[in-house]
């Protein structure tokens, strides 16, 4: 079975070439550089991964994803991230895909993370569909909803990977937060992560708190339309759950039929990101 990592944060240990912001979240065990990434995901089967830029690490210093993303074009696709209150950011943008092959913009919220209502997102999004980009929306938060509907309604063409599911977790907001993610496999262009039991899970693994959701989800969108991805460096982002143990999710826990587990695990990121594989 194809299997494709579709959310992977990378940083170097070289922090000289590849210098961190001010105060940066760093990997406890020390291992998320691209080579670690490669490591613990070709020994779990994994064929291709999209790596994220790490604001966390770098703010919007995109060198060390671009980088890698150019030098291994064959198993990465790179997914940077801009600042859309920076004037000059489509300009970044372009250079990214021109001349390091990223293949997606993670788009975040404008006017210092209020609103996806906002010209300077709207002019990545732009830039995306002149340059064949596609996008992966950083929608997390039900306040941000409406915004994001406006791009997702102004932008019919455009590829959307729905990062975290607006970050569906237990607690209050649980049945408000579904709804809402459900609601939006109206928009046929979004793709949604299923990838939130890891990060929201209170259990650990196999995160039993979070699979209702998770087949809900992928029953609603349909499983082409869905895509897995580990959260790696996953001591970091997801310290219940290892590497193995997420992808395990997948391949084993949750009630999926064969043809299903196909589509979320590889196939269609492959259709999405890696034609050629």
């Amino acid at each position: 079975m194809l299997i494709i990592d579709c959310h992977a944060h990378i940083t170097s240990a070289d922090e000289v070439r590849y210098p961190p912001r001010e105060n940066p979240m760093r990997v406890p065990d020390g291992k998320g550089a691209l080579e670690d990434l490669r490591q613990v995901s070709q020994a779990n089967g994994v064929r291709a991964v999209r790596a994220v830029q790490t604001v966390s690490f770098y703010n919007y210093d995109n060198r060390y994803l671009g980088e890698a993303a150019k030098a291994n074009p064959g198993w990465v696709a790179g997914v940077c991230c801009l600042e859309p209150d920076d004037p000059q950011s489509p300009e970044l943008l372009k250079e990214l895909v021109g001349q390091y092959g990223v293949k997606t913009l993670r788009s975040i919220p404008g006017n210092q993370r209020r609103t996806f209502d906002h010209e300077g997102v709207r002019q990545l999004w732009r830039t995306c569909a002149e340059v064949g980009a596609t996008v992966d929306i950083f929608l997390m938060k039900p306040e941000w909803v409406e915004g994001a509907e406006m791009l997702l309604r102004e932008f019919p063409g455009q590829t959307v990977g729905f990062d975290h599911c607006l970050d569906l977790k237990p607690g209050p907001q649980y049945q408000q937060v579904l709804g809402e993610v459900l609601r939006l496999s109206r928009y046929p262009n979004l793709y949604p992560k299923v990838d939130f039991i890891s990060t929201g899970s209170e259990t650990g693994f196999p995160g039993a708190d979070l699979h209702e959701a998770a087949v809900q989800i992928i029953d609603t969108y349909g499983p082409e339309r869905c895509v897995w991805g580990s959260n790696f460096p996953n001591a970091l982002w997801t310290p219940g759950f290892s590497y193995a143990e997420h992808l395990r999710l997948f391949t084993d826990e949750l009630p999926l039929g064969s043809a299903a587990r196909a589509q979320v695990l590889g196939e269609t990121a492959r259709r999405l990101w890696f034609p050629h594989l």
